[in-house]
């Protein structure tokens, strides 16, 4: 499909996101990395680079790489190299950051993703390892800044893909999907507020078949909401600083949610100008097979993974598949709902639409829903064998969200809303709405199916909604015939 153009423009965006991994210590000591602790009493003598220290290797963030990169369908590198990442900032105590840059643990890959029912992909570039840096606090000081070394040397996951997609609407979606994959496997809490999950946009333009622009790169976007903006703000700033005949400077920018706007906070560096060395105090990282055997034999089953055996088993069309795996608790409510009704395209018809919609409304997630997935299960049941109609179902369901009963079958009674199945009373009530309607019938026997609809109307007024749509459709064609 071509990409949708802005005002004659082409957008490009590609992401670096960082995923700080769910170690309960830092990537190279043995502090730990709970967030919210005091400030700098969770950095050790070896976050603070004291003279005399040496990184030691935290096997569990190197696990959760391979973790990563099997959920991704990546190359996992059996030999990775640290290297020193040379730059001055006052939050960097070493002057350097740990990273990798020429051998990435994690090579390649690609995620997949629905953008409304269009199925998209973006391809990764690589997935490494590196320690965090501290934070400069400047709020609570006057006239002066203070540094927090907490959160020195907390391992992250920095991911990195090819610029291959074209819209902040594909960009969001992405980073969507990339939070559902982390959180699903465990590496990553997700918590984007406290900066377990930030993400950096490289927007550019281009006009179609030209190379690729100069791009700007917006850092640390910690919400899906700010993203969208950030995004588009810098797209329509950088079409128009073209159109008036200016030069994009590549720059690292920041977005400000008050103003809604994107601002240039330093000109953006190139790999050229991190002077990266292989770091001499850690040796090569060697991962053999045995071990990524054993890391993916202990690993979940995937959401790609159970969103075919969603197609394979339950005859589910992929596009429901997948929106159902887009959590855990999701998938798990729609399986148990599924399985105690025997009625799985009813069930994700039901989770997808009216469940979704409510948690949506109610800001509320599906673990803490009022209706149950055996509930549910027992009004679909109803459903398919013809005890309620789906209008009836939604008054059954209204109910049972608002706390009236869990029994489906009492409130049904009590509600009087079981549909009327006897075929004698319903081919009464047809053949007086064909006596009372000759104009109708005459209509619809000239071919005009508006007509038909109006008189199953008229049956369904008459027996005060409780007749069975489809009973009708077939005994009042059946007998116009």
């Amino acid at each position: 499909m071509a990409a949708k153009l802005i005002q004659g423009y082409e957008v490009v965006i590609g992401f670096e996101t960082h995923a700080q991994l769910s170690t309960q210590s830092k990537i190279f000591s043995r502090a730990p990395t709970a967030f919210g602790a005091e400030p700098n009493t969770q950095a050790s003598p070896v976050d603070l680079a004291l003279p005399g220290t040496l990184p030691v290797m935290n096997k569990g963030a190197v696990e959760r790489a391979i973790e990563f990169g099997l959920a991704v369908n990546s190359h996992i590198a059996e030999r990775s190299v640290f290297a020193r990442k040379n730059y001055f900032y006052p939050d960097l105590p070493k002057g350097y950051q740990i990273s990798q840059f020429e051998i990435p643990v994690v090579q390649g890959g690609v995620v997949e993703f629905y953008l409304g029912e269009e199925k998209k992909s973006v391809r990764l570039v690589r997935a490494h390892l590196e320690e965090d840096a501290g934070k400069s606090l400047h709020e609570d000081f006057v006239g002066q800044s203070g540094i927090d070394l907490n959160r020195a040397g907390t391992p992250l996951l920095e991911i990195v893909t090819e610029p291959d997609m074209r819209s902040s609407d594909e960009a969001v979606a992405y980073a969507k999907e990339l939070h559902k994959i982390v959180t699903w496997i465990g590496i990553c809490d997700g918590n984007m507020q406290e900066g377990s999950f930030r993400c950096d946009a490289n927007v550019s333009v281009r006009k179609p078949g030209e190379p690729l622009g100069t791009r700007r790169e917006i850092k640390n976007l910690n919400s899906f909401k700010f993203m969208q903006q950030a995004i588009d703000f810098e797209i329509r700033w950088q079409i128009e600083q073209i159109e008036d005949g200016f030069a994009i400077q590549q720059a690292t920018v920041l977005f400000d949610p008050d103003t809604g706007e994107t601002r240039a906070m330093r000109t953006k560096e190139d790999a050229a100008d991190y002077r990266y060395f292989p770091d001499p105090d850690l040796p090569p990282l060697a991962i053999g097979r045995d071990w990524v055997e054993r890391v993916r034999a202990d690993m979940a089953e995937l959401p790609r993974v159970m969103a075919a055996r969603f197609v394979k088993d339950y005859g589910l069309p992929e596009y429901d598949a997948t929106t159902l795996t887009q959590s855990k608790a999701m998938a798990a409510y729609f399986e148990a709902a599924a399985t105690a009704s025997g009625q799985p395209k009813l069930a994700s018809n039901w989770v997808m639409g009216e469940i979704s919609r409510r948690l949506n409304a109610g800001d509320v997630t599906i673990d803490q829903l009022p209706i149950n997935a055996t509930t549910l299960a027992a009004l679909i049941k109803r459903i398919a064998d013809g005890t309620i109609s789906n209008n009836a179902a939604r008054q059954v369901f209204d109910a049972l969200w608002s706390g009236e009963g869990p029994d489906v079958d009492a409130l049904i009674e009590a509600k009087g809303l079981k549909q009327m199945n006897d075929t004698g009373a319903l081919e009464q009530i047809i053949d007086d709405a064909i006596a009372a309607n000759a104009d109708n019938v005459a209509q619809f026997r000239a071919g005009k199916e508006k007509a038909f609809n109006a008189l199953v109307g008229q049956v369904m007024k008459a027996s005060k909604g409780k007749a069975n749509p489809a009973q009708v459709n077939d005994l009042l064609r059946k007998k116009l015939s």
